[in-house]
């Protein structure tokens, strides 16, 4: 039986955590944010869909989607936000579904709801953390403000959304040994065991 788990949650609660307990177990992890960057590469029907729901200024002078500008425009309101993700998640989704090969699947992915993708799988689990928590964690993983940490936290969607729609929701604040142990036993629950450690 093939069991699909999509994981989700807002940026800098911890997901990478979970999924490199998955692959210990043996279960493979689709990254969706890898298949976002193939969906919007140079040339693209991904880019172009972009280019025209925000303009050339999201390009550098090469004609590569220049990430920083576009998170810049797209994560400044819910609104803008909502267009990034009605433009460029049909692409993405159509790339992760043709990666889905096996029995034990990890989806990787951060707007698993908004995308449909939730629709796929087995069952959903959020990871949530503390606003400063996150704010840390963004700033010193992308290199970048405070200033533009926040404004990608007030991009994303709030707790209350991933309590409302996951089927498990996880605590990422503290203490990181209790954490993995969760979610390794939570992984060990949803997929019926685990063969491969």
């Amino acid at each position: 039986m093939r069991i699909i788990v999509g994981l989700t949650g807002p940026t800098g609660a911890g997901k990478s955590s979970v999924t490199q307990i998955a692959e210990k177990k043996g279960i493979k992890v689709i990254d969706c944010d890898l298949y976002a960057r193939k969906a919007t590469e140079k040339g693209s029907e991904g880019l172009s869909a972009l280019v025209k729901a925000f303009g050339k200024e999201i390009l550098n002078i090469d004609g590569e989607l220049n990430r920083k500008a576009l998170a810049r425009i797209a994560f400044s309101s819910y609104d803008k936000t909502q267009l990034l993700n009605k433009t460029i998640l049909p692409f993405i989704k159509e790339l992760i579904l043709a990666e889905i090969d096996t029995d034990r699947v990890l989806l990787d992915a951060p707007t698993l709801f908004e995308s449909g993708m939730d629709k796929i799988c087995s069952k959903t689990v959020a990871v949530l953390a503390d606003k400063d928590k996150r704010l840390k964690r963004i700033t010193e993983r992308d290199g970048i403000s405070a200033e533009d940490a926040t404004i990608r936290i007030n991009g994303g969607k709030n707790d209350e959304f991933f309590k409302d729609n996951a089927d498990y929701v996880i605590y990422n604040n503290d203490n990181e040994e209790t954490f993995l142990r969760e979610i390794s036993l939570l992984l060990d629950k949803i997929y019926g065991g685990n063969s491969d450690e």
